[in-house]
């Protein structure tokens, strides 16, 4: 049987993976709701900014 490849989610400021345990967050993009973004801690913490692959918003 193969293993099974995990699929971690990417920090949509810093393209990092947000590894299990890091305290990354997952929230819906705040103009459109219809994409789910994720941000690593280091990028809330230095409120690197982020945009909506969808809408284009832009947030800190």
């Amino acid at each position: 049987m193969a293993a099974e490849e995990l699929k971690l989610p990417t920090c949509i400021s810093c393209k990092s993976p947000i590894v299990p345990g890091e305290k990354g967050v997952n929230f819906p993009c705040p103009n459109c709701g219809e994409i789910i973004m994720w941000r690593c801690r280091r990028c809330r913490s230095i409120a690197n900014p982020y945009k909506c692959p969808k809408c284009g918003f832009e947030g800190p």
